[in-house]
């Protein structure tokens, strides 16, 4: 009788564990149905979403709800009949943030968990600082951007940040000398932004958070295997196949600095940067033509007004600058066979002209071209795509926490 009980106890015990997963799996598939709802939806839109039942999606809504995950709005317009119940996705229960490291500037943004920025903030980069008072620095400018828009350090889930150079993603560390920062190499990025705001941070190499902001919300929307080139100070690419993110087996997917463009450049040594780099950075431009005038800022606008007005000299730097930009692309097309090709970079954005040369350059390579279109979001791709890695691993890390019972305190999804 006594063994009988204990398995009767045991088999109650198994039955309520299996029937508290079955309802942490359904609680996660109810909310990913309202992330993914833009607008208010009913009960009715949940269940033809998942597939569930009336009483399941009715008891796990009201228990998002009471989380505070999901906002009940209240009784909709009627179609005929009893008026539905409607809701939304509270995006403001948690917040993320965002970093975009760069040369001279660096840009910050706070948004909710839709990727809705709530405030920017453009600051000088200081050069002169290590990478970790320099980490430190932009920690403070976004702890000061959350208290001016009312965002509690408590709601902050996650922050999304991008460095020029080799990242290595898993551990957030930048792994190779960034050319645009001295003395940025092996930098421990995430786990000091980390000890400095309280909350995870995750992140890339900038150049991948731009295919990735223009993947989600300019020219490369709809096209998940694509690639965006960046010709500025630095050259690199960032690779999207499939909808992923492609990193390489040492995270150095897209370092296209480093083409080698000629037979007559494998024997130079071209150091940390690179052939390609050499050739059509910023800093290789301004040796080519006038050194003597690179102080000036805006001696990039004088190389294409000369070469416009017929400046031999200028002409053939910038000549040579489309027919080295367009082997590239090639190169990248041949490669990958993307659908689209996305130019970016302030050699881009500076060059009138220049990615219709690039198309021509490609269009005789290629025997069937990609569209090759230059950068919608400009200087902040990078940003919107660190908005998008904060955000899909926020949402990643409500769901988990949501999961494993810690979602009733209204604190958001935090660690205690």
């Amino acid at each position: 009788m006594v063994g009988e009980r204990s398995l009767r106890r045991v088999h109650l015990e198994d039955k309520a564990r299996d029937a508290a997963h079955l309802r942490r799996l359904n609680l996660e598939r109810v909310l990913a149905a309202a992330m993914a709802h833009a607008e208010p939806f009913t009960r009715a839109e949940l269940i033809e979403a998942t597939g569930l039942s009336a009483p399941t999606v009715g008891s796990l809504s009201s228990h998002l709800i009471r989380a505070g995950l999901v906002t009940d709005l209240g009784a909709g317009p009627s179609r005929g009949g009893r008026r539905p119940s409607r809701m939304e996705f509270n995006a403001r229960h948690g917040f993320v943030g965002a970093i975009d490291l760069g040369p001279t500037r660096t840009r910050l943004a706070l948004a909710d968990l839709r990727g809705e920025p709530l405030a920017r903030r453009i600051v000088p980069t200081a050069r002169d600082l290590d990478a970790s008072e320099l980490l430190g620095v932009l920690a403070s400018e976004l702890r000061a951007m959350m208290r001016e828009a009312d965002v509690p350090a408590s709601r902050l889930l996650v922050v999304g940040a991008g460095a020029p150079g080799a990242v290595d993603p898993t551990s957030g560390t930048v792994v190779a000398l960034a050319p645009n920062l001295a003395g940025w190499s092996q930098v421990p990025m995430s786990a000091i932004l980390r000890q400095a705001l309280g909350a995870p941070v995750v992140v890339d190499n900038d150049v991948n958070l731009a295919v990735m902001g223009e993947h989600w919300k300019g020219v490369a929307r709809g096209h998940d295997t694509c690639a965006f080139l960046s010709f500025g100070t630095g050259v690199g690419a960032g690779i999207m196949i499939d909808g992923h993110l492609y990193h390489g087996q040492q995270f150095l997917a897209g370092e296209i600095g480093l083409m080698c463009m000629g037979p007559q450049y494998v024997k130079t040594d071209f150091g940390a940067h690179g052939c390609l780099e050499t050739i059509v950075g910023l800093g290789a431009l301004k040796q080519r033509w006038r050194p003597e005038h690179s102080d000036r800022e805006e001696w990039f606008c004088d190389l294409f007004r000369a070469a416009a007005s017929g400046d031999p000299e200028a002409a053939h730097v910038v000549d040579d600058l489309g027919t080295f930009v367009g082997m590239a692309t090639a190169n990248v097309c041949s490669v990958l066979d993307p659908s689209l090709v996305v130019l970016g970079g302030a050699v881009i954005a500076q060059g009138s002209g220049l990615v219709e040369q690039v198309r021509t350059v490609v269009g005789r390579i290629v025997p069937a071209p990609p569209p090759i279109l230059p950068s919608s979001l400009d200087k902040d791709a990078p940003l919107w795509g660190s908005l998008l890695l904060a955000v899909t691993e926020a949402r990643e890390r409500v769901r988990q926490l949501l999961a494993a019972g810690r979602d009733d305190d209204g604190g958001g999804a935090r660690d205690r």
